[in-house]
């Protein structure tokens, strides 16, 4: 938690579970990306992204995530999110290749770029877990429904996620090459991951609003 903290605003503190603090590598692919007024559009509504995040709360309550990086294989995606939901997101070569239920997944940070951001993975799809537990790790997890980003404008700002429960399956990694985690800033983790997979849920998101 010491490495964490300075990385995070002051309104924000870190959500632990069991005592322990987590930062999640998180990559998956967007499908029929659009505003609510809009269909997709054809070229920019479907790309993988990956992000690294970590749980945390506003003043003690609103369990929530702060994304530390968000790359994502769309410029022109990327280039909005910079500019109009405060995140930092970058533009990286990705690829994703599954057959029957093992995947391949690689990332290669292109843009901006000041310290090497690259992930690898081979896994495979496990059990499944169905929706996760209220209280349980999986749920401390995955069932995040506020995000948290910093303005530049000194202002906190959050934004509200919807979706239904996120069915999960185990997930064993055969091989994992990353260093998305040291270029935030962070210690490079050690260890076995604990590797959750899941199909996806239809995400709506709002925009974004200034905390107090």
């Amino acid at each position: 938690m010491e490495a964490l903290r300075p990385l995070l605003p002051p309104a924000l503190s870190i959500d632990t579970y069991e005592g322990r603090a987590y930062v999640g590598v998180v990559p998956f692919t967007m499908r029929n990306v659009s505003p609510w007024w809009s269909p997709a559009v054809p070229g920019i509504s479907h790309f993988h992204e990956l992000n690294v995040r970590t749980y945390v709360h506003h003043e003690g309550r609103d369990p929530g995530v702060w994304f530390f990086s968000l790359d994502a294989a769309k410029l022109l995606a990327v280039l909005i999110a910079r500019s109009g939901w405060h995140l930092p997101y970058f533009y990286a070569d990705m690829e994703l290749r599954t057959a029957d239920r093992r995947v391949y997944y690689k990332s290669r940070r292109r843009w901006p770029t000041e310290r090497p951001a690259e992930f690898e993975a081979r896994y495979t799809i496990g059990e499944p877990l169905g929706a996760s537990v209220p209280g349980s790790f999986e749920h401390f997890l995955a069932e995040r429904y506020l995000l948290y980003a910093d303005g530049g404008d000194g202002k906190l700002y959050t934004g509200q996620v919807h979706h239904h429960p996120y069915p999960l399956h185990r997930a064993e990694v055969h091989e994992l090459r990353e260093t998305m985690v040291l270029a935030t800033g962070l210690p490079a983790p050690e260890g076995t991951p604990h590797a959750l997979y899941s199909p996806g849920v239809d995400v709506d998101v709002y925009g974004l609003k200034a905390l107090g």
